[in-house]
C-alpha cells in the first residue's frame, strides 16, 4: 500500500505542477492529460457534492439550489500521517486553510471571480489540495452538473455549454468516470449514465455510484441497479447513503455521518449482504486501489510522452537559445558569436550566397557608365568656351604655336566634371552595403533575442561603412586628380606627329612642280579661323574620352578596394576593441533580451525541468514496485 500512495502522491504532485505551468495542452496530448483523474459527473442536485465531500469526510463544498458548481473543481486528496489536516488554493500557494467554512467560502468567491455573481459558467478550474489523515491519495475532478433547462439569470446555451464542458474532461482516454446517480430517478434517465456511456461505450473507464437510497419510496430499492442487472459497468456499482437536510443543518460532522452510513448498509435488509461494498468510504479505497491500477499500466506510455516533450522543449529551446551565463567571458563570448554570425551572413550578401551583392556590379556596369556619358563635355568644348579659355589662358601675349595653358585649362576643366560620378559611385555603393548591413542584421536567427546588441551592432557596421566610405571618396577623388596633375605627352606628341605628316608636311621625294602646287592648294586652317579652335577642342575631347575610359576602370578598383573589400576584411573589427574594454554590467546589458522571449525561455525551462523530474521520479517510484 505504501507504494501505491507513493505513486498516487507522485502523480498528484506532478499534475498540480502541470497546473502552475499551465501545462494543460496545445498540439497533442500534455502531460497533464496523460496522468490519469477521475472526473465527478452527475446531473443537478443528484447527490455530487454529498460524494465527495463524504470522501474527503469534511464539509467544504458550497451548497444551494441550481446550478452551485460553475467551475472545474480540481481537488487532489493527500494522506498525512502526521494528523495534520488542511488545505491549500493553487491560487493562494502561502496560504493554509485549517477552517473548511473558510474552504467553502474562498471556492464560492473565487467562482465569482471569474464568473461574476451570475449563473454563468467558466472552464478555468479551481485548484485545491486537502492533506488529511481520513483521506486516500486521490485525484478527484467535480465538474458542474448536467441540466436539461437554462432557468432565469443564464444563457439559452447553458446546457450545451455544460454539456461540452464536461466532455472535454471525459472524452480523454485516460479520465476515469465516477457516474453519480440518485436512486430516486430511473437509471435510464440518468444524465451520468448517458453521457457516460457515449465516451465510453464500453464501461471499462466508469464506475456507477447510487446515491440517496434512503429517500427510495417505501417498497423499492436499487438492488438490481448495484448487482449490476439493470445496466452492466466492468466495474463495480457503490451506493451511497448522503447525510440528511437534517443532518447538514444540525451541522453533524461527516465522521459521524460515515459512522451513520456504515450503520444503514449494515442493518438494512435490502442491502445488508452488499454492506462491505458499500458506502463512501469504500468507494474512496476503491478508486484509489483501480487509479493506481491504471496509473502502473499507463506508464510506458506516460514515459514515452515524457520523453518526447523533453525532446521537443529542448529542440524549442535551441531554435530560441540557451539561457547566459552571468561570467563577463561567457558573456563577450557569446556577443563575438553573435557577431561572427552576422559577419557570416552579411559575406554570403557580398559573395553571392545571399541576393544582394549584384547590385554592386550594377553601379559600376550600369549606373557609373550613364553618368559618365551625361557630363557636359560638349558644352564645356563648345567653340565659344574654347575660345574663351584659350584667350584667358594666353593673358596679354598671344602664344606663338600650340596654346598649350589653353589646352592644360580646358583638359583640367573638363576631367573635373569626373568627381561628380565618382563620388556618385561611392554613395551608392555605400547606400548598398547599408542596406545589406540591415538585411543581415534581420536574417541572422541567433540576433533576434538580443535586440539591443542587434541594434549595437548595426550602429557599429554603419559607422565603419562610413569610414570606408570617407576613405574610398577621398581615393577616387585622388583618382580624378592625377588624371589633372599630370597629363599623358605621349598623346599631344602622337598629335603632333600626324599633324606633321599632313598635307601641307614638306616631302623630299616630290618634285618642285607638284610642290609649289600644293603651296598654292587652299589651306582650311588659314581660310577658316575657327578651324584652330575646333582642332583644340576635338583634341582635347580625344584625351577626355581616353581619361574617361581609364577612369571607368579604376573608379570601381577603388571603391572596391576601400569599401566592399574593408567591409569584408574589418566591418566590426573597432566594435571588437570596444566591447573588449566594457565592463560586466555593459556586457549584460547589450545581451538585454526581449522580455517575451525571455519569459517563453523561462516557462520551456520550467517545464522542461518538470518533465525531466517527472521522469525520473516515476522510474524510481516504479522500479521500487
Amino acid at each position: 500500500m505504501a507504494t501505491m500512495t507513493s505513486l498516487i502522491g507522485l502523480i498528484n504532485k506532478i499534475q498540480r505542477a502541470c497546473t502552475v505551468l499551465g501545462d494543460h495542452g496545445g498540439e497533442g496530448m500534455s502531460l497533464w492529460e496523460a496522468l490519469p483523474s477521475v472526473a465527478v459527473v452527475g446531473g443537478q442536485s443528484s447527490g455530487k457534492s454529498s460524494v465527495l465531500e463524504s470522501v474527503v469526510g469534511r464539509d467544504f463544498l458550497p451548497r444551494g439550489s441550481g446550478i452551485v458548481t460553475r467551475r472545474p473543481l480540481v481537488l487532489q486528496l493527500h494522506k498525512t500521517e502526521d494528523g495534520q489536516e488542511y488545505a491549500e488554493f493553487l491560487h493562494l500557494p502561502r496560504k493554509r486553510f485549517t477552517d473548511f467554512a473558510a474552504v467553502r467560502k474562498e471556492i464560492s468567491d473565487e467562482t465569482d471571480r471569474i464568473t461574476g455573481k451570475t449563473k454563468q459558467i467558466s472552464n478555468i478550474p479551481i485548484q485545491l489540495s486537502i492533506y488529511s489523515p481520513h483521506v486516500v491519495n486521490l485525484t478527484l475532478i467535480d465538474l458542474p452538473g448536467l441540466t436539461k433547462v437554462a432557468v432565469e439569470g443564464q444563457p439559452d446555451t447553458i446546457v450545451q455549454d455544460i454539456e461540452n464542458m464536461v466532455r472535454s474532461y471525459v472524452e480523454k482516454p485516460n479520465c476515469i468516470i465516477l457516474a453519480i446517480s440518485p436512486a430516486n430517478q430511473d437509471i435510464a434517465t440518468s444524465d451520468a449514465i448517458k453521457i457516460a456511456r457515449e465516451v465510453d461505450p464500453s464501461g471499462e473507464r466508469t464506475f456507477g455510484v447510487v446515491t440517496k437510497l434512503d429517500l427510495m419510496d417505501k417498497g423499492t430499492n436499487a438492488v438490481d441497479v448495484l448487482e449490476g442487472r439493470q445496466y452492466r459497468l466492468q466495474h463495480p456499482w457503490v451506493g451511497i447513503v448522503n447525510r440528511s437536510q437534517a443532518d447538514i443543518n444540525r451541522n453533524v460532522d461527516m465522521i459521524a455521518a460515515r459512522r451513520k452510513e456504515r450503520e444503514y448498509f449494515e442493518t438494512s435488509p435490502e442491502y445488508g449482504h452488499l454492506a462491505h461494498k458499500m458506502g463512501s468510504e469504500y468507494l474512496a479505497k476503491l478508486l484509489s486501489q483501480h487509479l493506481e491500477q491504471v496509473i502502473r499500466q499507463k506508464i510506458p506510455s506516460i514515459i514515452a510522452l515524457i520523453n518526447k516533450t523533453i525532446d521537443e522543449l529542448n529542440a524549442e529551446l535551441d531554435r530560441i537559445g540557451r539561457p547566459i551565463a552571468v561570467d563577463s567571458g561567457a558573456q563577450l563570448y557569446t556577443i563575438l558569436e553573435m557577431c561572427r554570425a552576422f559577419d557570416k551572413v552579411f559575406k554570403e550578401h557580398l559573395d553571392g550566397g545571399r541576393p544582394g551583392g549584384d547590385r554592386i556590379y550594377g553601379v559600376f556596369d550600369n549606373q557609373l557608365p550613364a553618368a559618365l556619358k551625361k557630363l557636359p563635355f560638349d558644352r564645356h568644348l563648345a567653340l565659344k568656351n574654347v575660345q574663351r579659355v584659350v584667350t584667358e589662358a594666353d593673358g596679354y601675349q598671344p602664344h606663338l604655336i600650340a596654346p598649350e595653358q589653353g589646352y592644360r585649362r580646358l583638359i583640367e576643366g573638363s576631367i573635373g566634371y569626373f568627381k561628380g560620378p565618382a563620388e556618385a559611385s561611392v554613395d551608392a555603393v555605400h547606400f548598398v552595403l547599408k542596406e545589406l548591413v540591415r538585411k543581415s542584421i534581420s536574417e541572422t536567427e541567433e540576433l533576434k533575442r538580443f535586440p539591443t546588441l542587434a541594434n549595437d551592432i548595426a550602429t557599429a557596421a554603419n559607422e565603419a561603412l562610413e569610414r570606408f566610405r570617407e576613405e574610398s571618396r577621398k581615393t577616387v577623388i585622388r583618382l580624378v586628380d592625377m588624371e589633372s596633375s599630370y597629363l599623358t605627352v605621349d598623346f599631344f606628341r602622337k598629335i603632333h606627329l600626324e599633324g606633321e605628316r599632313g598635307p601641307n608636311a614638306p616631302n623630299s621625294n616630290r618634285n618642285d612642280k607638284n610642290d609649289r602646287s600644293e603651296r598654292n592648294a587652299p589651306n582650311p586652317a588659314m581660310d577658316n579661323p575657327d578651324y584652330h579652335l575646333r582642332k583644340i577642342g576635338s583634341n582635347v575631347n580625344a584625351y577626355i574620352n581616353m581619361v574617361c575610359d581609364s577612369l571607368k576602370n579604376s573608379i570601381p578598383k577603388a571603391v572596391v578596394y576601400c569599401q566592399v573589400r574593408e567591409a569584408k576584411r574589418s566591418l566590426l573589427n573597432y566594435f571588437y576593441v570596444q566591447v573588449g574594454k566594457k565592463e560586466k554590467e555593459k556586457l549584460g546589458a547589450m545581451l538585454d533580451e526581449d522580455p517575451a522571449l525571455m519569459e517563453k525561455r523561462n516557462q520551456l525551462a520550467k517545464r522542461l525541468e518538470l518533465y525531466k523530474q517527472a521522469r525520473d521520479d516515476i522510474d524510481s517510484v516504479a522500479w521500487r514496485s
